[in-house]
């Protein structure tokens, strides 16, 4: 069978067999009458069954950085694929695709990581991190640190273990229980963290939760804290400049490893290669995925330090690292890695991401007085604004109302796609929009929350 619509079908047609046969990631039958089919995509535009274009505010989910159809990713897949499209990787077997990108990746990251592992996805790598912390520190004699710390509004993936890292509820509800041995702290939300010490930054009295948490769980008992730079589907929450600094103090202190959640913000999606650049902080294990192939195949992978990777390779061989995945180091998606970030390096798309980020964000700020704007926050080509039914007191609106389905239906009718979550509305298109497309973007957001709004009222 065509894995294409033919003449004789209709849109009508291949929605009714969806239906019938698809089971959709975070969905309700009832909550979409008609889902909107895909089927083009170019730059930073999406195109559905029916012709229409729209933004693409989201690049697909976070991930399509180069922008839609790249004709050199296709290509090099294509050259991948007639010559060894797959073959394990498992206990030292390697091939040309996944060395070349390990050697890449060790000249982006930071100095102290040079070692890498691939898997097929961001839950991949959150488990992969959690089971190196543990095997570290086992391997360390120091079994009892098996804890990992994370934050509230954060996001790690929706695997068993990855969900319990998720500072999320949503994703909790109908998996419980979850994993045993994930604590949640505070995220540093500049606009929504409680600051009661006067004499502390705001950065350092949000880090000094962990130093809370590490006390309080027995620091003999946690192995690691895991953080995204900059939040990403919890709000895009940027931390203030002292959070990471005081966060590296802390996990050094108490002998926690510090892994950097960096599956959104790597690759240029903040403005520099990897999130934490911004705070000059060097992650213990660093963990990617999404714009590392802008999408276009599945991958991902964890950066470890050199002194995680000596621990790893030291250890009898009794003890080894049982740790795999069918498709870990896969020749084609290495190899479409590998054109994405001369791509990226080509086209010098980090600084498009940097200064198209600022304008960005420079036009979602002139929408602050706008009524129900709360707050307007961003880092790079992420960014969100935060609707709330209250400017003074910061409430928001009552679920019931379903602010976030009106946002997307108000921002979809007027040309822009993307998402709603915790009533922000998330924007991270492609590195590759112009600044048209971006004062756009913006003017979309604005239309679309006075609409609601005044609905609402």
């Amino acid at each position: 069978m065509s894995n294409r619509m033919t003449n004789n079908d209709t849109v009508t047609e291949r929605v009714a067999a969806d239906r019938a046969h698809l089971l959709h990631p975070l969905h309700h039958p009832s909550a979409v009458a008609r889902p909107l089919v895909w089927v083009k995509g170019r730059g930073a535009l999406i195109t559905d069954a029916t012709g229409r274009e729209y933004i693409d505010g989201l690049s697909g989910l976070w991930n399509v950085n180069v922008g839609h159809g790249r004709t050199e990713l296709a290509e090099a897949a294509r050259d991948q694929m007639t010559t060894l499209a797959y073959h394990s990787a498992y206990a030292g077997a390697t091939n040309y695709p996944a060395i070349a990108l390990a050697e890449k990746l060790s000249t982006l990251t930071s100095p102290s990581i040079n070692t890498f592992f691939f898997v097929s996805g961001g839950a991949e790598a959150s488990e992969s991190s959690f089971k190196t912390a543990r095997f570290y520190w086992k391997a360390l004699d120091r079994p009892g640190k098996v804890k990992v710390i994370s934050r509230l509004r954060g996001y790690h993936g929706v695997t068993l273990a990855a969900m319990s890292a998720t500072g999320l509820s949503a994703y909790w509800t109908m998996f419980e229980p979850r994993t045993p041995g994930f604590v949640h702290i505070e995220a540093p939300d500049p606009y929504r963290f409680v600051q009661t010490d006067p004499a502390t930054s705001l950065g350092v009295a949000a880090a000094n939760k962990l130093e809370e948490a590490i006390l309080r769980e027995g620091p003999e008992t946690v192995a690691a804290f895991i953080a995204e730079p900059v939040q990403g589907a919890g709000g895009v929450i940027v931390p203030p400049p002292d959070y990471f600094q005081r966060i590296r103090e802390i996990c050094d202190a108490y002998q926690v490893l510090l892994i950097a959640d960096e599956v959104i913000t790597g690759f240029g999606r903040t403005g520099r290669w990897f999130g934490l650049e911004h705070y000059d902080v060097e992650p213990d294990i660093l963990q990617f995925a999404k714009g590392i192939t802008s999408g276009y195949v599945p991958l991902g992978g964890i950066g470890l330090s050199d002194q995680l990777r000596d621990v790893v390779n030291g250890v009898p061989l009794s003890q080894r690292w049982m740790h795999a995945f069918t498709y870990s180091a896969h020749p084609t998606c290495c190899a479409v890695a590998l054109e994405n970030l001369d791509i990226v390096e080509r086209e010098m798309l980090v600084s498009r991401a940097d200064v198209g980020g600022r304008r960005l964000l420079e036009r979602l700020k002139q929408l602050e007085p706008i009524a129900g704007v709360g707050h307007v926050r961003g880092q790079g080509l992420m960014a969100a604004v935060e609707v709330v039914a209250d400017k003074a007191t910061r409430e928001r609106y009552p679920p019931e109302l379903g602010l976030a389905d009106r946002l997307v239906a108000a921002m979809l009718a007027r040309g822009l796609c993307t998402r709603v979550q915790l009533d922000c509305i998330l924007l991270a298109p492609p590195f590759v929009t112009d600044d048209h497309l971006l004062d756009r973007i913006a003017d979309i957001v604005g239309e679309s929350i006075t609409e609601v709004v005044k609905e609402l009222r």
